[in-house]
């Protein structure tokens, strides 16, 4: 009897004790699981206060709370700090070839392969079929959305078509749909629970049995060949919606309006035990799902305590630091899945405006979640998870908490060889698209935030300073007028918030419209574009003949290394035979066949003559010169 007593108190003494660590936030410990992604174990955090400017009034969602420009650069700063790189466009390359990596493949992104993009759209037609939007629920920031479409599109080079956003369990508002499906982002798909189809060659297998409808991955999913999760940083009334429970809704069953019901998920979710099964776990190591993810993304622009809270000025206002009664206005990025949503949740249960609202957001069943997939090979319930296709999963990435609400660092920030390393990410604004037009030289400016100014300096030939004008933009788009009739002409881009200039100058190249092109013995002449990155390779020419070793590329171009970045304006384009273009600022491209991606044009072969002879389909020389 005296034994049975003491295993009871023990228990009572354990319940107590993970009572406690709830409340309070839970307890450091060493990372669980090994760090993932180009930079392993990254979580890269974008915070802008102006990002958001909501009164209270209105619904949080309307576009207009929303500065587009400032959103747009967090998303690019982020991917470029989350690959490792200086630019946008190199961030999204390190971030395929490392996904690609990891599944044994080589290369990054190519034209054609589909991206299925998870948004989380709980909170619009939660009851019914109202598309309008119209709910003070939280759900997918609509203005994030279009900025990392547009990233998609601008950096990495991705067609609109080959892009689907969908949540088959909810409907997207129609507001939302338009936003993110007009201008350069028309052609993208968007997928709900009316037009989502099942594929039944792709149940999805749990690794522990229990009852439930049988459940199909939508073939929006199985037939992507990469997926992006974007999911919600908030409270939710048991655990935390975070990257795992985002794909929730991600599968289809019986139950069109609550899939997860219809799966009887929720069970494993409201018993707030540690050491047992989580669904969570196996959704992330999903071939289809996990398994093809190139990046996760928690959207903590403006946060709310719960999935069914109303949110409101006061309720979404943080009190932590940095954000001392403001909003979150953040974005995080990861490739790591475990260790942005241990970063997730260690802001969620540290926040009293969350937690006051619902304590449920500190649930134990968030943290079982983090320890079984943290320790997934030595899972602690005993569950082999598997990636539903038979394969054993061994790692999905690193769990631990931070050391202290204030500092926020972890095992790499505190120069660990393991763990989680928490970044800011890293300001790349100087690759604001700047393009010059031929039609009145009219000079644009887009992807900016409400504290840049261009300024434009005219200059007479004697070099003297005749005229300086400033300009603001607006809606991102900064738009200068005609200066055709200046004979010379610099433009300069300033960010009047940190005093740092970024400087762009326009030089005049309709004195260069041809240069040659040498391979072998054989010579090509190619008519100039007219914007900047031109002017700096003209300028470049002018010292010396540019000799560039090129190598080929997927049966279509030749590419090679200029050894120096130039002024990229890069728009989406569809390349044909004797197209030259920049690529990623400062590799030289030059194409016998076409792709379609995001490139700067620089000019085009004028008599093809002998052209797909001359690159042949190995390594070749060229020289490009000023033509006479």
């Amino acid at each position: 009897m005296k034994k049975i007593a003491a295993v009871i108190l023990i228990m009572i003494m354990c319940l107590v004790s993970v009572s406690a660590c709830a409340a309070d936030g839970f307890p450091a410990h060493e990372p669980y699981g090994e760090g993932v992604g180009a930079m392993p174990g990254r979580v890269v955090w974008a915070y802008e206060p102006d990002s958001v400017d909501w009164d209270g009034n209105g619904y949080w969602w309307e576009p207009d709370n929303f500065n587009e420009g400032i959103m747009r650069n967090m998303v690019s700063d982020s991917i470029a700090t989350l690959g490792g790189a200086s630019t946008a466009a190199d961030g999204w390359r390190a971030l395929f070839e490392n996904r690609n990596e990891r599944n044994g493949e080589s290369g990054g992104y190519k034209a054609g392969e589909k991206i299925a993009i998870k948004a989380n759209i709980n909170g619009s037609a939660v009851m019914d079929d109202d598309t309008s939007g119209e709910t003070s629920m939280s759900y997918t920031n609509p203005v994030l959305l279009k900025a990392l479409l547009t990233s998609l599109v601008e950096d990495a080079g991705v067609t609109p078509s080959d892009i689907t956003v969908y949540d088959v369990s909810r409907l997207f508002p129609d507001y939302m749909e338009k936003m993110c499906a007009e201008g350069i982002l028309s052609g993208v798909n968007f997928v709900n629970r009316d037009n989502g189809v099942a594929d039944e060659s792709a149940p999805i297998v749990w690794s522990h049995e229990f009852s439930g409808a049988v459940n199909y991955l939508p073939t929006c999913v199985t037939e992507a060949k990469y997926m992006i999760n974007l999911a919600n940083l908030k409270g939710h009334s048991y655990g935390i919606t975070l990257c795992g429970k985002n794909h929730f809704g991600s599968f289809i069953n019986g139950n069109t309006m609550r899939p997860p019901e219809g799966a009887n998920l929720h069970q494993w979710l409201t018993r707030s035990e540690m050491g047992i099964y989580s669904p969570l776990v196996d959704l992330m190591a999903n071939k289809h799902l996990g398994g093809k993810t190139v990046l996760y993304m928690l959207d903590a622009i403006i946060c709310a305590p719960s999935e069914g809270a109303s949110i409101t000025i006061s309720n979404s206002k943080w009190r932590q630091e940095p954000f001392n009664g403001d909003f979150t206005s953040s974005v995080f990025m990861s490739q790591d899945p475990v260790a942005i949503d241990s970063v997730g949740a260690d802001f969620i249960i540290n926040e009293p405006a969350v937690t006051d609202n619902n304590p449920s957001a500190r649930d134990v069943s968030n943290e079982n979640y983090l320890h079984e997939a943290g320790l997934v090979k030595n899972a602690p319930s005993g569950t082999i998870y598997t990636d539903s296709f038979g394969e054993t999963t061994t790692n999905l990435g690193v769990h631990e908490h931070w050391n202290n609400p204030t500092d926020k660092q972890y095992s790499r920030n505190l120069s660990k060889d393991e763990g989680i390393e928490l970044v800011m990410a890293e300001s790349v604004s100087e690759n604001a698209t700047t393009e010059y037009t031929t039609d009145g030289e009219t000079v644009t400016i887009s992807g900016v935030g409400d504290s840049a100014r261009l300024i434009i300096a005219e200059y007479n030939e004697d070099g003297r300073l005749v005229g300086c004008k400033m300009y603001k933009p607006e809606n991102g788009v900064i738009t200068a007028p005609d200066t055709s009739g200046a004979v010379s002409v610099k433009t300069f881009l300033w960010n009047m918030d940190t005093l740092e200039p970024i400087n762009v100058t326009k030089t005049d190249t309709e004195e260069y419209v041809k240069m040659n092109v040498q391979i072998g013995d054989k010579t090509f002449t190619a008519t100039l574009e007219d914007n900047a990155a031109v002017g700096e390779f003209i300028e470049m020419m002018k010292a010396s003949p540019i000799t560039i070793e090129m190598s080929d590329y997927s049966g279509f171009e030749k590419v090679g290394s200029l050894g120096r970045s130039l002024t990229a304006s890069n728009s989406q384009m569809t390349t044909e035979a004797g197209d030259i273009v920049l690529y990623s600022g400062n590799q030289i491209v030059m194409f016998y066949g076409s792709n379609t991606w995001s490139y700067t044009k620089l000019g085009h072969i004028d008599d093809l003559t002998g052209w797909r002879e001359a690159l042949g389909s190995g390594d070749i020389t060229a020289v490009f010169s000023l033509a006479e």
